[in-house]
C-alpha cells in the first residue's frame, strides 16, 4: 500500500498555494495566528535552501515573510519578529530587502530601532548585497531609522562616505541630513541639561524651606521644655507631696462612706484648693524668656 502524502507537500507551488490562505486569513478573517501558521508551514514546505526555479523560490519565501511579519505585528508580537525571520534565513545578511525594511520600519515604530543596529550593519557589509538594486533604499532606512535615532552621527558619516551608490549630490544631501539631526540632538541634550539643572535648585529651595521650618520647631519644643522645667522647679514642693500623701490616705485608707471621714475629706478638699491656688499664683508662673 503506497502511503498517503502529507498535507503541505515540499514545493514552491505547495508553498504558494500557503501564502495564498495566509494572505486571506491575515486580510479577510484577520486570524493572524492561523496566517503565520501558514507562512511557518510554507517557509518549511520550501525546504532548507533554493532548488529548481530558484527565483520563484526565494519571492514565494520572502512574500510568506512579509504576511508572517504582518500577522505577528498585529498579535503585538514585534519582538519576535527578528528571530522568527532568521530562523528560515539563518545569517542577516541573506535577509530579502523587502523583508530587512519592514523589520527596519517596524522596530523604528515601537521605538527600539537598536535591535536592526548590528543586523543592519552586517547586510550593508555584505559585497552580494552591495549590488542589490535596493541596496540604497536600505540604506537610506538604516540611516534614517536606526543610526540617527541612536545618535550614531559619526558611524552615519562614515557609511554615506564610503558608499559608492550614492553620487555626489545624494553623498551632500544625506550628510546635510545629518548635519541636521547632530544639532537636533545637541539642543535637545542641551534642554534635558538646562531643565536637570533648574530642578536641582528647586529641590534645594524646598529643601531649605524645609530645614527652616524643622528648625523652627525645634526652638519652640525647646523653649517649651525650658518653661515647663522653670515651672516644676517652682513648685511647692511640700505641699504637693503632703497632697499626694493625703490623696493615698482618702483613695486607700479612708472609706467615703463612713460618717466620721467626712469632716477630714471636707477639710483635705480645702486643702487641696489652697494648694492649686498657690501652685497658679502670679508668683509661681514662669517667667516669659525669649
Amino acid at each position: 500500500m503506497r502511503a498517503e502524502p502529507p498535507a503541505w507537500a515540499p514545493g514552491p507551488a505547495q508553498a504558494a498555494a500557503l501564502l495564498e490562505e495566509a494572505a486571506d486569513l491575515l486580510v479577510l478573517h484577520r486570524d493572524f495566528a492561523a496566517a503565520v501558521e501558514r507562512c511557518e508551514a510554507g517557509c518549511y514546505s520550501l525546504g532548507p535552501g533554493p532548488g529548481p526555479g530558484h527565483e520563484s523560490f526565494a519571492e514565494v519565501k520572502c512574500s510568506l515573510c512579509v504576511v508572517g511579519i504582518q500577522a505577528l505585528a498585529e498579535m503585538n508580537r514585534w519582538r519576535e519578529v527578528l528571530s522568527w525571520v532568521l530562523q528560515y534565513y539563518h545569517v542577516p545578511e541573506h535577509l530579502p530587502p523587502k523583508v530587512l525594511e519592514l523589520c527596519i520600519l517596524l522596530y523604528s515604530k515601537v521605538r527600539e530601532p537598536q535591535v536592526m543596529l548590528e543586523v543592519g550593519s552586517s547586510w550593508l557589509r555584505d559585497h552580494a548585497n552591495q549590488s542589490l538594486p535596493e541596496f540604497a533604499s536600505v540604506l537610506e532606512l538604516y540611516l534614517v531609522h536606526v543610526l540617527l535615532p541612536l545618535g550614531r552621527f559619526e558611524g552615519a558619516e562614515e557609511l554615506v562616505r564610503g558608499c559608492d551608490v550614492f553620487d555626489s549630490e545624494q553623498q551632500l544631501a544625506f550628510l546635510s541630513t545629518i548635519c541636521q539631526s547632530r544639532c537636533q540632538w545637541t539642543r535637545q541634550e542641551e534642554t534635558r541639561s538646562a531643565a536637570e539643572e533648574q530642578q536641582d535648585p528647586a529641590t534645594e529651595t524646598v529643601l531649605g524651606v524645609l530645614s527652616q521650618k524643622l528648625l523652627t520647631m525645634l526652638t519652640l519644643l525647646r523653649r517649651a521644655l525650658r518653661s515647663m522645667s522653670n515651672h516644676f522647679c517652682l513648685l511647692p514642693y511640700k505641699k504637693m507631696l503632703l497632697a499626694t500623701f493625703l490623696l493615698y490616705l482618702v483613695v486607700v485608707r479612708l472609706d467615703p462612706a463612713s460618717p466620721t471621714s467626712l469632716p477630714f475629706i471636707y477639710k483635705l478638699v480645702q486643702l487641696f484648693r489652697q494648694a492649686w491656688a498657690a501652685v497658679l499664683s502670679p508668683i509661681h508662673r514662669p517667667p516669659i524668656r525669649d
